[in-house]
């Protein structure tokens, strides 16, 4: 796929994401919280809306989240932007040359991404941030896609639910002849194709406010993405 084509099958499944009704119970807590807001929020249009994905479509490196946050993707419209799990991921990559800056606010604040891209188990804000597994099932779809345009040579998944959708993803496509060891932060899967598949506690806060995620934790992953 040339790089034109994939930059307009990238912007088509997009769209289709943003339009899907799949999910009633996700679809109608999204635009309850959009219309609730929060008070820290109040002069905010929320987004309220499935959260397409961001980035790099020629990106060599594709990270897999859970879901929007309701107060976060679910109000900004763009993948980890407005909460503390974004803040931390976008300093990892700012550190690692993936994003040309640390900070990611709204989709205005001009953050772009490079040779990288993100995309999500589900693309809805679902309550206690827990998609039911018949929800993700309904996304699966949109993964599929995104790993049919991205040419992604390293895979993350941030989580151990992001994890296993990227190893069911990579089985359906035979890149993995045998089950991979269970999951553990930092764990390098090589697969078929000369691919990678790396796992990583995700950065939430009950993560990086306990300590069980660390800056330099992360860093290492994103430097073992590098490499």
């Amino acid at each position: 796929m040339s790089s034109l084509n994939r930059k307009s099958a990238w912007d088509q499944l997009n769209r289709a994401i943003v339009r899907c009704a799949r999910c009633p119970r996700l679809r109608e807590h999204s635009r309850r919280v959009a219309k609730q807001k929060r008070r820290a929020f109040r002069n905010w249009t929320y987004w309220g809306r499935p959260v397409p994905n961001f980035g790099d479509p020629d990106g060599q490196l594709l990270i897999v989240g859970l879901a929007p946050a309701a107060h976060g993707a679910n109000r900004t419209g763009r993948l980890f932007t407005g909460d503390r799990s974004g803040d931390w991921l976008f300093r990892a990559l700012h550190r690692a040359g993936y994003a040309n800056q640390p900070t990611s606010e709204s989709r205005e604040d001009g953050l772009c991404l490079a040779d990288c891209a993100l995309t999500a188990v589900c693309h809805c804000a679902p309550p206690q941030n827990r998609p039911t597994r018949e929800e993700r099932q309904m996304c699966q779809r949109w993964l599929t896609q995104t790993f049919d345009i991205v040419p992604a040579r390293t895979i993350i998944g941030l989580g151990r639910i992001a994890w296993d959708a990227v190893i069911a993803e990579a089985r359906r496509r035979e890149w993995l002849p045998k089950k991979p060891p269970p999951f553990s932060h930092g764990l390098v899967v090589p697969v078929r194709g000369g691919r990678r598949l790396i796992a990583s506690y995700h950065p939430s806060q009950q993560n990086t406010f306990t300590g069980r995620l660390t800056e330099a934790m992360f860093d290492r992953i994103f430097a073992a993405a590098k490499r």
